[in-house]
């Protein structure tokens, strides 16, 4: 699974050898603590794998401090809420192809913000 926070980006995935834990991975130094603080001094850095930094936690906790970023959500826009030029820029190309895919599958109607600005959507 993929998270892409405002200012962090994880990715996580079972732990292999514990079916109750995760590792949380990131590419970026610093990322994992912003969320998973009580980790701070176990991020453990890799320079031979593919997400640098990385923890192994307890699944449920995990799921506790994701949910507790959902909470936190004050914007109503996520890409402008990235206040880092290069994570903004990195979730703008992931923007672009995830669009592409969609529009591939599911092509918008011209006139598709009548609806989505229609005041019945909120019923």
């Amino acid at each position: 699974m993929w998270i892409m926070l405002n200012d962090a980006m994880f990715s996580i995935v079972e732990d292999r050898n514990d079916k109750t834990a995760v590792v949380v991975r990131a590419r970026r130094k610093g990322d994992i603590e912003k969320v998973f603080t009580k980790f701070k001094d176990k991020v453990i850095e890799s320079s031979n794998s593919d997400y640098r930094f990385r923890i192994f936690a307890d699944r449920q906790l995990v799921s506790e401090l994701i949910a507790n970023e959902v909470m936190r959500i004050d914007y109503d826009n996520f890409k402008n809420s990235v206040g880092d030029r290069q994570l903004r820029s990195a979730y703008g190309n992931i923007w672009t192809v995830l669009y592409d895919v969609q529009e591939k599958n599911h092509p918008r109607d011209s006139n598709w913000w009548l609806d989505y600005a229609s005041p019945s959507r909120y019923k």
